[in-house]
């Protein structure tokens, strides 16, 4: 069965929140280690408005899946997974080790590529 045509625009909202969710995420592995981490991680070491400035990161991916058309119950469930993130990640010391492995953006981006039926492969293919 051949994989649908993806629109250009449409392709490119999803690479950006994949290019984020990385970003956010997985930038950087922890050398000897499997453990990879974010500008996520990063910014919750910053008191206070570290946490809440990784939210309005993960805040913006969700609104380009709301344009994307990703439905509302699922929206629901990313606003959950960053609601989570903000709060457990703003508790001291703890927070900031639960950042390195809870990884909301690339759940929610996990999200968005179920609805549309595609996987990371389908967003490195050129049109």
């Amino acid at each position: 069965m051949k994989k649908q045509t993806i629109p250009i625009e449409q392709l490119a909202r999803l690479r950006r929140i994949r290019g984020l969710a990385r970003l956010m995420d997985t930038a950087l592995r922890i050398p000897g280690t499997r453990v990879s981490l974010g500008a996520d991680s990063v910014l919750g070491l910053i008191p206070g408005i570290g946490d809440f400035g990784a939210a309005a990161v993960s805040l913006f991916i969700v609104n380009e899946a709301r344009r994307l058309g990703v439905p509302n119950d699922k929206l629901l469930k990313m606003l959950i997974n960053v609601g989570f993130d903000t709060v457990a990640g703003s508790v001291p010391v703890v927070g900031d080790v639960f950042d390195v492995y809870f990884k909301s953006n690339r759940r929610n981006l996990q999200l968005v590529l179920d609805h549309f039926g595609l996987d990371h492969a389908d967003l490195d293919r050129s049109r």
